[in-house]
């Protein structure tokens, strides 16, 4: 038994020397955990997506545009934008025109159009537009869902205001007036209630009887948002689908041939990539401990030469790598990869700089083998997490959002977006690329002063 305990005792000690295989343990499953539960609103009373944006045009000023601009800034999944600034003045009311350029800005994913004819001059109902770049499935749909039970669970307001201007319309204001009054008190007899109450509400559109006043919940919408507005039933759900004319039009990816597999590649090649290339840096230890970097050095071989030869290899390595998973995206799935291949090089030979830049600095960083291979891993994992290759980043809070837009894998993302999703030009993918560019030159900058003060021969 002595024995047994003994070497338990041992396999602990070496356990804990190991920082790599404690970093494993402990460390990367609760990082992802708190991602994870971060995500899914684990510790929020409401879970679901947080601040995405949202653009609203008023075209109408009346009680039903206020009422729904009402609702959507209710709404804590939407960051609504009413106005927009210009170089020569002060914020003013966003246009149609605003929305679309913007979404092809890539400043807005959605933006929902209230016309002049949101109210229906004929008839009763009500027409709305929404316009969408999406760009990402799981958000689009979400948001879909969102707008649906958000204006839905104003239909009955809406269609009281709605009943309110046909019979303007129809009646002169005597008549009109007239009218309410009679139906106020024929609801005042019927169910109670005052009569100039129950006017005042129907004149504003805020009432209709046997709608209005109705508990509207019975089937869940699903989306997920946390939103503590009712629920909708499937009769209510059907007639309101007629009431309400929904336009949508897809603003930017129109022409991609298929839309699911470009959605999602690029985020599975930016992990794929960083896993491929961090793990360059357990060859720097392999070099480094069977000697080779000491013959090297013998040699007319600069330390800063041998840093950058393997800056450059790796990079290549990723240029081809990443080419190698767009053309099997493109025999697997239609990819359209082969009209895109200027801007799609560029793009990924800076991503592959930076994840390159990346392992670089693991291995300044990081003591031995084991230790690199953790903080790679957790690192990765991390990155790919916030970035946005695995969910919307719109399911975070607004601080992960903020850390996400700070690593490579999110502007990895938005150039491939932009070229195989957008079919931006080269000119357009300058920003994106140079942010790329900025990182690689920072983070590798600060791995070469690290690797030239360490001991390579110890």
């Amino acid at each position: 038994m002595r024995t047994l305990i003994a070497l338990v005792q041992k396999d602990i000690a070496v356990f804990c020397r190991n920082r790599a295989a404690v970093v494993l343990t402990f460390i990367v499953p609760i990082g992802l955990i708190y991602i994870f539960g971060q995500v899914f609103g684990l510790n929020r009373k409401e879970g679901g997506p947080n601040g995405i944006p949202l653009g609203v045009v008023t075209a109408v000023e009346n009680s039903a545009a206020k009422t729904v601009v009402n609702a959507l800034q209710a709404e804590k999944a939407f960051r609504v934008i009413t106005t927009t600034t210009t170089e020569k003045g002060p914020a003013r009311p966003l246009t149609e025109n605003d929305a679309r350029e913007m979404i092809r800005r890539r400043e807005l994913r959605f933006a929902v159009i209230l016309p002049e004819d949101l109210i229906r001059e004929t008839g009763l109902g009500l027409h709305l537009k929404i316009l969408s770049d999406p760009r990402n499935e799981i958000e689009s749909q979400t948001v879909q869902g969102l707008l649906q039970k958000t204006i839905l669970s104003r239909v009955p307001t809406l269609l009281g205001q709605s009943l309110q201007a046909a019979a303007q319309r129809a009646l002169s204001p005597e008549r009109w007036e007239g009218f309410n009054q009679s139906i106020a008190t024929a609801v005042a007899a019927a169910f109670g209630g005052d009569v100039e109450q129950i006017r005042r509400r129907m004149a504003s559109g805020d009432f209709i009887p046997g709608l209005a006043d109705a508990e509207a919940p019975t089937e869940k919408s699903g989306s997920g948002s946390g939103s503590t507005s009712g629920e909708v039933s499937k009769p209510s759900k059907d007639l309101f689908s007629k009431l309400i004319n929904v336009e949508t039009e897809q603003v930017v990816g129109k022409q991609v041939q298929s839309p699911e597999a470009t959605r999602v590649v690029g985020g599975w090649a930016m992990m794929f990539l960083l896993f491929s290339l961090s793990n360059g840096s357990a060859a720097f230890f392999d070099e480094k401990n069977s000697g080779l970097f000491q013959r090297l050095l013998s040699a007319p071989v600069t330390r800063a030469q041998l840093l950058w030869s393997r800056f450059v290899f790796g990079v290549l390595l990723g240029l081809v790598q990443l080419c190698a998973l767009f053309t099997a995206g493109n025999l697997l799935y239609g990819i359209d990869v082969f009209h895109h291949v200027p801007g799609l090089i560029v793009v990924c030979t800076a991503a592959a700089a930076a994840c390159t830049s990346f392992g670089m600095l693991v291995a300044a960083i990081s003591p031995n083998a084991q230790a690199s291979s953790g903080i790679s891993t957790f690192l990765v994992l991390t990155m790919s997490a916030t970035g946005g290759a695995w969910f919307p980043m719109s399911f975070m809070p607004s601080l992960m959002q903020t850390v996400g837009k700070f690593t490579l894998v999110y502007w990895s993302m938005e150039g491939f977006a932009q070229v195989l999703w957008a079919g931006n030009t080269l000119a357009e993918l300058l920003p994106t690329v140079g942010v790329l560019v900025a990182i690689s030159a920072g983070v590798m900058g600060l791995a070469v002063w690290r690797l030239n003060r360490r001991n390579l021969f110890g």
